[in-house]
């Protein structure tokens, strides 16, 4: 049987899941990252049951214990006073559940992870994506180094602004009006965070704040929002002003002022996304992770859904020709466009509900929190097995 040629454009969490999911199935893979170095950046990310069951199977089990924090609760709190709203019970009660832990992480950790399993030399540096273009018998990916590189599949894992994009819809990001500060502190900085090792979230008028323990409890990740209808800039590297983010601050709880008090320095950067499309491929195109469906951070599943669709795919694609691609890529598209379809809509609901201003409104959201603080509700989120349902109907 021929063996599939397959380019993978991007060297980010999609990217490198994919390139270790696929190993598994047999079938090699190369991958081009922008990048002239893959560096630490970024903050936390948080791993839901629902990719760290994946994670385990793809051989992470034990590097994730060293370098994750295991939560034992998700708290959701109100802005000025820090009144309890929620609280749903993660640890050893999540993990019975569910069949897998609940991580926080730095996200460069889970992405040193992923690197680990991919074989150094079929990882490319220095190599842009300018465009994709594509016959009936190969799609290429052409680079800014002046390579063109032919495969019978080319994966997008490029991220919101994916050029692979552009060969399946003509659409652009959608800024969301809001942008975030993302910082880490140590934890010797904020004892009073760490009485147990929680995601703690604030609540407010236009904005909100949450935090949790990575880097195997040394340090505290923490993201803030704020609106920003003159902030435009998307950089991993995008520097904010920490007194301009604790002036937005002014007035809020004592441990969301202390915590920003205590960081040294900050990102900053504007969130966007994009609308959700009834298709994931076209031709020897397919897209994954925030390529496919960039979502706003607030459902914490972007990392997570960037992992089931490596997954998935690698999965669809195991023992297919070249010739059966358009059936494994179709296949695909019916297992994972109504999941995360679902999920990139309610990331963007929860953009309005998190910011309520108080009042009638805000008042009925925190009473319907409180209302349903276990964990019955992220079943269909936290129990579903992306791998299997490759052998289901593929329905959210």
């Amino acid at each position: 049987m021929p063996q599939m040629r397959v380019a993978v454009a991007g060297a980010g969490i999609a990217g490198l899941a994919f390139a270790a999911a696929l190993r598994r199935t047999g079938i090699d893979c190369h991958v081009y990252e922008q990048a002239d170095e893959l560096m630490e950046v970024g903050a936390g990310v948080q791993v839901a049951p629902n990719a760290t069951r994946l994670l385990h199977r793809l051989g992470l089990r034990d590097r994730l214990r060293t370098v994750a924090v295991a939560p034992q609760a998700i708290e959701m709190r109100r802005w000025d006073d820090g009144t309890l709203l929620q609280r749903t019970p993660l640890g050893s009660v999540c993990g019975r559940r569910f069949g897998a832990p609940y991580y926080v992480v730095h996200r460069a950790d889970l992405h040193s992870s992923l690197l680990s399993l991919v074989p150094p030399d079929r990882v490319h540096l220095g190599a842009r994506l300018t465009a994709v273009t594509q016959t009936a018998d190969e799609a290429y990916l052409h680079l800014s180094n002046g390579t063109t590189v032919a495969a019978d599949l080319v994966v997008g894992a490029d991220g919101i602004h994916s050029v692979a994009r552009e060969q399946i819809v003509a659409d652009r990001p959608r800024f969301s009006g809001q942008s975030i500060y993302r910082g880490l502190v140590p934890a010797e900085r904020v004892p009073f965070l760490l009485t147990e090792p929680r995601v703690q979230l604030w609540f407010g008028p236009d904005q909100h704040c949450v935090c949790y323990p990575v880097s195997a409890g040394r340090q505290v990740s923490f993201g803030a929002t704020v609106p920003a209808t003159d902030w435009r800039q998307e950089s991993w590297s995008g520097r904010g002003d920490v007194t301009q983010l604790a002036a937005a601050y002014a007035g809020w709880h004592p441990d969301v002022t202390r915590l920003i008090a205590a960081a040294d320095r900050v990102g900053r950067w504007a969130l966007h996304d994009r609308d959700s499309i009834d298709r994931l491929s076209a031709g020897r195109v397919t897209l994954i992770g925030d390529a496919a469906h960039p979502m706003l951070p607030f459902q914490a599943q972007g990392a997570n859904q960037a992992v089931e669709d490596a997954v998935v795919l690698a999965v669809c694609l195991a023992g297919v020709e070249p010739a059966g691609l358009g059936a494994a890529l179709r296949r695909y598209e019916r297992i994972r466009l109504p999941r995360t379809t679902r999920i990139q809509r309610q990331s963007r609901a929860n953009a309005e509900m998190f910011h309520l201003a108080d009042g009638a409104d805000q008042r009925r959201r925190d009473v319907a929190a409180q209302s349903s603080s276990g964990l019955d509700r992220h079943e269909w989120l936290f129990g579903y097995d992306a791998e299997k349902a490759t052998t289901t109907s593929g329905s959210a």
